[in-house]
């Protein structure tokens, strides 16, 4: 995804409770490609142990601390307070988009809302996010992506990091069928009469029908390395047309599988 324009926007509303405050700088790195963070703030009670560790990281990235006490044993006040905060700020007018940070489904409804008024909304949280969360926002980033990429760059000169992402084989991107039906779906789409698409046209296409699409997920850094490895699409790289992608004929595509080709 191409770099947003320094003019949009965005609020960054994090759920203090629900995030780890180590994967704070690679998650505003990732939230820097979307636009710019204008508001940042953090909701927990900071009265309480458990969120010690953000003290430092609040400082370092002038993250704005939002204190909500926990009045009651078994209810979420910090969740009600990001919901209103981000009601307040939609009202403002002068926001582009919101940055959701949990991996709580109480944040659904909002997402939604907040979506219904024409702003774009970018979803933040781990494997385990319900998925009408996933499916509320536009995009959603899994956070351990984002933990995993941090640990490859930390360890580029030394033994690879032991969290970090493998690399699916040909074999098994070609057995995602899920994968493999939104990507030829995205080419039928964004495809002209030779049946060339633009890959940036598929891979918002992707995005759309799958809010969590990210080649990241699958070990592979662009989404270029991803539609290569998978060696059922031709990619070609033409002088004013970007990256172009087409499937493979199919005698072809299955050839070069039997060979053991990607």
């Amino acid at each position: 995804m191409a770099l947003a324009q320094d003019s949009t926007r965005l609020a960054v509303l994090i759920d203090g409770d629900n995030t780890t405050p180590t994967i704070i700088e690679a998650l505003l790195a990732e939230i820097a490609k979307y636009g710019s963070a204008t508001v940042k703030r953090v909701y927990g009670d900071w009265t309480t142990p458990n969120l010690r560790g953000w003290k430092e990281v609040i400082n370092a990235h002038a993250i704005q601390p939002v204190q909500q006490f926990a009045y009651t044993t078994g209810k979420n006040a910090t969740d009600s307070a990001l919901i209103i905060d981000a009601m307040d700020l939609l009202y403002t007018g002068n926001l582009d988009g919101f940055c959701l940070v949990s991996s709580d489904s109480d944040f659904t409804k909002l997402a939604s809302r907040l979506r219904e008024s024409g702003k774009t909304v970018y979803g933040f949280g781990e494997p385990k996010t319900p998925r009408p969360l996933v499916a509320a926002c536009d995009k959603f980033v899994y956070l351990d992506v984002l933990r995993r990429s941090e640990e490859s760059e930390r360890h580029s000169e030394k033994a690879p990091a032991s969290s970090a992402p493998a690399r699916r084989s040909a074999s098994e991107l070609r057995g995602d069928a899920k994968l493999i039906k939104l990507l030829r779906e995205g080419i039928d789409v964004a495809s002209d009469d030779d049946s060339w698409a633009n890959l940036g046209g598929v891979g918002s296409y992707a995005a759309k029908q799958e809010p969590d699409f990210d080649s990241r997920n699958w070990g592979y850094a662009k989404l270029i390395d991803l539609v290569t490895a998978i060696g059922l699409f031709e990619v070609k790289r033409g002088a004013g047309q970007g990256v172009r992608v087409r499937e493979k004929p199919k005698g072809q595509a299955s050839r070069k599988s039997a060979a053991g080709e990607p």
